[in-house]
């Protein structure tokens, strides 16, 4: 049952997502209401309840059970794809940002776009989304090599995010650098360790350390918990940037969004795979360093917006369309290094 619920979900998965989208956009009441913060009638003591950094660490978590921990053994062999894929996901932000802020200021808008690149960096500086082992396995990818990456840029994350943050806030006028240069700060103090690293340290301690039977019937029963928990996640994001949508509509925004989100997805694919070719990769391993270099997790960003800006909810707009653009891109990419795979390795 919980198979058949699973594949359903994953076979459905695009259009289920653009369903999210539709019914934040006609009905984010139930969305704008689980963003908001709980508490909990539990006395004596005073929890609150997060409803996404909950639904966030529900699908990290799962998504550390399925890790084939047993196969990442050979990236410690061969580990010049690993080590290529941590140095660009710091470098790519620090080469991308810069040259979107420069095109941004060319532009009429008071603040130079600032708005919109606070939302692209908070989303550059997320570790690599664990959906992109899905597409790696879609397109004949080295797998072990995409979880390494994930699992690396997930530990890192505590160090690289913060690290990120404050080296691109200068590019940012107004007081959006205050606001960036301070969510770096939470994010230093425990956001990326709390909501990203633990749940997924969680999830692959269970794959370590429980008997296969045991991890096989957990698995089961996580994963469409997990997926539904994604989709619904989705669907709380997404309703706080779209819930004033037909009340207030701002067509410019929106198309401003659309095209910043775009050049920054496109330029990280487009970098990711230049590394790739000119370190000579096998197909496989070209495919999942191109993947890592333009997947990176909107959902932590759109989390860590929701939770620390919560005045600030127009930053989701541009986030949750480079979710959508990244998904996009992947398949197309897929596709593409299906037809045409990377020049061999060398001796």
């Amino acid at each position: 049952m919980h198979t058949r619920a699973a594949s359903w979900l994953r076979h459905r998965l695009g259009r289920v997502v653009v369903m999210s989208y539709a019914l934040a956009l006609f009905l984010p009441g139930p969305g704008l209401w689980l963003r908001r913060p709980h508490p909990l009638p539990i006395p004596p003591t005073h929890l609150t309840l997060h409803t996404a950094p909950l639904l966030l660490s529900l699908v990290l978590c799962s998504a550390g059970l399925q890790v084939p921990v047993r196969a990442l053994g050979r990236l410690l062999r061969r580990p010049k794809a690993l080590l290529a894929g941590l140095v660009l996901h710091l470098a790519i932000p620090l080469a991308v940002v810069p040259l979107v802020a420069f095109l941004l200021r060319r532009t009429p808008d008071t603040d130079g776009g600032s708005g919109l690149l606070t939302a692209m960096i908070l989303v550059v500086a997320m570790p690599v989304a664990a959906g992109a082992t899905v597409w790696t396995d879609k397109g004949d990818g080295d797998q072990p090599t995409m979880v390494g990456l994930v699992l690396a840029s997930t530990l890192l994350s505590p160090v690289t995010t913060p690290l990120l943050l404050q080296t691109l806030a200068p590019l940012l006028s107004g007081g959006y650098a205050h606001t960036l240069a301070a969510t770096g700060q939470l994010a230093e103090g425990g956001f990326a360790l709390t909501a990203v690293v633990l749940p997924r340290a969680a999830g692959l301690l269970g794959a370590l350390v429980l008997p296969a039977r045991l991890l096989h019937r957990l698995q089961l029963t996580v994963t469409p918990l997990a997926l539904t928990g994604s989709l619904l996640l989705t669907y709380v994001n997404a309703s706080g940037a779209l819930g004033s949508v037909l009340t207030r509509p701002r067509p410019l925004l929106f198309a401003a969004a659309l095209a910043v989100a775009a050049l920054v997805c496109l330029l990280s694919f487009a970098l990711g795979r230049a590394a790739a070719r000119v370190l000579r990769l096998e197909a496989g391993t070209a495919s999942s360093l191109t993947l890592a270099c333009g997947m990176n997790n909107s959902s932590a960003s759109a989390v860590l917006i929701t939770s620390t800006l919560p005045d600030k909810p127009h930053l989701l707009l541009p986030v949750l369309t480079y979710g959508l653009l990244q998904k996009t891109a992947a398949s197309r990419m897929v596709t593409r290094l299906r037809r045409d795979p990377a020049p061999p390795a060398g001796p």
